[in-house]
């Protein structure tokens, strides 16, 4: 498990845009995080390491955008309106969540993982993605926020 400290949302977007540059076809990466934490901005680095030219908006109505312009086809993922795993499933997000045929960056991750107290990574009766980062992203000041990630898989 590896924690940095991010001082700013810019610094928050080049950490993103670092894995977004060594991401590689189907990473998952589940992000776990308060309103406002910077769950978003995170998403719009990986974006740019990965050379996504659209501008990367939160998908919060439309449950996932898709990024085909990069290196990898991007598909950003926001689940705060499902509040199931059967809801996730019923919407047709579960293909993203296991193999996408890009890179899969899923805000509100915990409302698909068993992650209630963030110790556990297990997937709810299901199997986890082949290459899964978990990402929590906790927020210390108006700008500051703890960013604590693991790598699961190859």
């Amino acid at each position: 498990m590896a924690t940095l400290i991010s001082h700013s949302p810019e610094e928050t977007i080049s950490l993103g845009e670092t894995w977004g540059r060594t991401a590689q076809r189907g990473l998952v990466i589940g992000l776990s995080g308060e309103l406002g934490a910077g769950k978003t901005q995170l998403v719009k680095g990986v974006a740019r390491g990965l050379g996504v030219s659209a501008r990367v908006t939160s998908p919060s109505f439309a449950l996932v955008n898709e990024y085909p312009s990069g290196r990898l086809p991007l598909f950003h993922l926001d689940l705060y309106r499902l509040d199931t795993p059967a809801q996730i499933i019923s919407a047709g997000l579960e293909d993203y969540l296991f193999e996408p045929r890009g890179v899969a960056v899923v805000e509100w991750m915990e409302r698909w993982t068993a992650e209630e107290d963030n110790q556990r990574s297990e997937v709810r009766g299901q199997r986890r993605p082949a290459r899964y980062r978990r990402v929590i992203i906790e927020t210390i000041s108006e700008l500051a926020r703890r960013i604590t990630y693991d790598d699961f898989g190859a």
